[in-house]
């Protein structure tokens, strides 16, 4: 499976216009909730609980909140670009601006665990965020991404 898998186009926000974490939360779960029918509300709570145990703002500018939900069936990833930056209480301190949102079912760890650490080996790339940063649309997002998806 890659990425592009379980990256539907329209989770891909290109310019994100919250300035806090909660408010970053709220803006990447609209497309995923109209996908998998779970109310917005209900995906945020699953990932603030997820946060409660750590931030998933991982440093360089990148964040990967991720969860488990009982009522989904598969894995489904959103990503969105913060062109300002925002305070999602990253383990460096710095500005967070690129996100990967990650839900899956409950009892998917291996494959949870599997994508996560492809998207994180990505994004030790530098030239893929920097790529990443200066995308416009999500046709560039796409390419950019699919240049470097490799099965995980």
């Amino acid at each position: 499976m890659k990425i592009l898998d379980v990256l539907p186009r329209e989770t891909i926000i290109v310019d994100l216009k919250s300035n806090d974490k909660l408010g970053v939360l709220n803006e990447l779960v609209v497309p995923m909730s109209g996908i998998t029918g779970i109310p917005e509300n209900k995906l945020v709570q699953i990932l603030l609980d997820r946060e409660r145990l750590g931030s998933t703002g991982i440093g360089g500018g990148i964040g990967i909140p991720h969860g488990k939900c009982k009522d989904l069936d598969s894995i489904i990833v959103g990503f969105g670009l913060s062109r300002n930056g925002v305070n999602f209480e990253s383990l460096d301190g710095k500005l967070t601006r690129i996100f990967f949102l990650l839900l899956t079912s409950e009892n998917s760890t291996g494959l949870h665990l599997k994508l996560l650490a492809q998207i994180s080996g990505l994004l030790k790339k530098d030239t893929f965020k920097v790529r990443l940063l200066k995308a416009m649309n999500q046709d560039e997002i796409i390419d950019i991404i699919k240049s470097e998806d490799e099965e995980f």
